[in-house]
């Protein structure tokens, strides 16, 4: 591999159009993810976060703008491309997405049967593995309506990290989690960004957990980046939203989003 080639981003993002019908909800997002580090992607509802990880993932076409996964172009790639770039992306949503007709194991071990074609029993063994790397050694019988809400969000995890994708993306993961729970889920997150050989994308809107992982963060508030940098420097962008959102305050005047960016992800 080359210098260069280390250099490459895991995630590119430039100039990033996207939206539903008549409503524009991305207005030229760019940003960067790089190895071994956390980035998180923040903002108030309807900012845009949900619709960026969509266009991450294909399920949303870009109206203009590229997204590039280690330096290759998914937006514009075919469809046997996109799903040869895609084995480099796990992606972890929100409410876990678990089919509650199979075992976390037999979750865990979907993308593992269907893209390295292995046999069932040494789907479920690393399923298993992954199960226990996410602290649930003991759960891959369990079906997802045994498991509590901390359990389902890791087990999702592991599904996302089947393949041992170099780059995570993460729907907000600490939502819903009481505060013992989050905090565990968060030095999960860190344990990944230790492996020094991936990097996270996680989109969120909790401050605990913000304050704990972010390397760097990117805020967006109706579409657009208003601040971007290490968590400091975000913290000290002259924006009266991003005051606002780590103050827990009210923006006075500030018409709230359209509900589109919060469609259903199966929409």
């Amino acid at each position: 591999m080359t210098a260069a080639r280390d250099m490459t981003p895991l995630l590119t993002v430039e100039n990033l159009v996207a939206g539903y019908g008549d409503q524009t909800v991305l207005d030229g997002v760019s940003l960067t993810a790089n190895v071994g580090e956390i980035l998180v992607v923040l903002g108030a509802t309807g900012s845009g976060k949900s619709t960026l990880l969509r266009c991450l993932v294909g399920l949303v076409q870009p109206r203009s703008g590229r997204v590039l996964i280690r330096g290759r172009d998914i937006t514009h790639a075919s469809r046997t491309e996109r799903e040869a770039i895609l084995r480099d992306v796990g992606l972890a949503f929100q409410d876990a997405a678990l089919l509650n007709s199979m075992t976390a194991a037999e979750n865990v071990a979907l993308p593992i049967v269907e893209h390295w074609h292995v046999d069932e029993p040494t789907a479920l063994m690393l399923a298993r593995m992954r199960l226990a790397s996410v602290g649930l050694a003991g759960a891959g019988e369990k079906m997802p309506s045994e498991l509590s809400g901390g359990m389902r969000k890791r087990a999702g995890i592991a599904r996302a990290m089947a393949l041992e994708p170099p780059l995570l993306l993460l729907d907000e993961p600490s939502a819903g989690l009481d505060p013992t729970t989050a905090r565990a889920l968060d030095e999960l997150i860190l344990g990944f960004k230790a492996r020094g050989n991936m990097g996270v994308v996680c989109v969120t809107h909790e401050l605990g957990s913000i304050n704990t992982i972010a390397d760097r963060a990117v805020m967006l508030a109706r579409g657009h980046v208003i601040a971007s940098g290490t968590l400091e420097e975000v913290r000290a962008t002259p924006d009266e939203r991003v005051r606002a959102f780590f103050e827990r305050q009210l923006v006075h005047g500030e018409k709230r989003a359209s509900v589109a960016d919060e469609l259903a992800w199966t929409k």
